[in-house]
């Protein structure tokens, strides 16, 4: 009898065997970052589809690269700001050990993504740089099991009518494999059809995750979604893992593959304003049985897990003084 596919223990990209997350967040400031860290270095790859991206340590994820495995990865709020946050987690794992022998020294190899949340309400007065404390203390957050919802990353996140915020899920292959996705959702669009409450994300629920409120019966004029236009305050940030053996050539297409759950989840997405972007990380444990099938539903799956993520992301979100949007659950939970 064929297994059927199935969201892992936890429903969450911990369910890949060796990857933590780690979140932290400031709630006067309203942003925060979170970390994927794995029990030793994996492979990477990266997609980027958004117009308007911010980045660190992409460029060496490419296929042609020397350094094939990295030692973390990191999604952050703040802007550019927000990308001192993997220097942090540099920091810190240079300090246990941990990095790319280079010598007789170590250079943690951490790439990261941030979204635009500098304009949400919260004090960015600060008089120092947060992110890279913001990071440190992520890491040291690392753990199998995490909370989703408004915090780590997506502590300030928006979208075009709800807070967003943190999200992710899970599913184990009849192959064996499994497939997670962790979002930070802080689209121009919208996660909801209308004003809600049913998820463009609707099909792929497993179980009640998200509301469990099924696919909508009626539909807007599709050719003008609704958006957070005049906020320019955006973007999508995601990471999917497996713990299937990849190349970084194969955790790209994985990372390519997974945008399609940021179009079957968020209406419009990879707009010129969003700097939609997803890492694909793989720990190696098993290796493929059938290399050209194993891929392809591996990546259906990521596009799958991601599109869920992102709908627990806004589902998940709760209320914080100062907000400048409701929560989905202040209106349909």
């Amino acid at each position: 009898m064929t297994v059927q596919p199935r969201p892992g223990a936890r429903n969450l990209i911990t369910d890949v065997a060796g990857f933590r997350v780690g979140n932290a967040q400031d709630d006067r400031i309203k942003t925060g970052a979170t970390v994927l860290v794995a029990d030793a270095p994996f492979t990477a790859g990266v997609h980027v589809m958004g117009g308007a991206p911010g980045t660190r340590e992409t460029d060496l994820l490419a296929a042609d690269k020397t350094v094939e495995q990295v030692n973390a990865l990191v999604l952050s709020g703040g802007s550019a700001f927000g990308l001192d946050a993997a220097s942090g987690v540099a920091d810190a794992l240079r300090a246990q050990g941990c990095g790319f022998a280079v010598g007789d020294q170590l250079v943690p190899i951490v790439p990261g993504a941030i979204l635009f949340d500098l304009i949400n309400g919260g004090d960015k007065d600060w008089p120092e740089n947060p992110y890279k404390r913001l990071g440190t203390e992520a890491l040291s957050n690392a753990s199998p099991q995490f909370d989703l919802g408004s915090v780590g990353a997506g502590a300030g996140a928006t979208t075009a009518n709800f807070k967003g915020g943190l999200g992710s899920a899970s599913v184990t292959l009849p192959s064996g494999h499994t497939v997670g996705a962790l979002v930070a959702v802080n689209a121009l669009g919208s996660a909801v059809v209308g004003e809600g409450p049913h998820f463009w994300a609707a099909p792929f629920e497993q179980g009640d995750e998200f509301g469990g409120r099924g696919v909508a019966t009626d539909y807007p004029e599709p050719h003008l979604p609704p958006t957070k236009l005049a906020a320019h305050a955006n973007t999508t940030i995601g990471i999917v893992a497996t713990d299937a053996t990849l190349s970084q050539a194969q955790c790209t297409r994985l990372a390519t593959a997974a945008h399609d759950g940021f179009a079957r989840a968020l209406f419009p997405s990879h707009t010129p304003m969003d700097g939609d972007l997803i890492f694909a990380a793989a720990s190696g444990a098993k290796s493929l049985g059938h290399p050209i099938a194993d891929t392809l539903y591996l990546g259906h799956a990521a596009a799958t897990c991601m599109a869920r993520a992102i709908a627990r992301a806004v589902f998940h979100a709760s209320p914080a003084t100062g907000d400048m949007q409701p929560c989905w659950s202040d209106k349909h939970g």
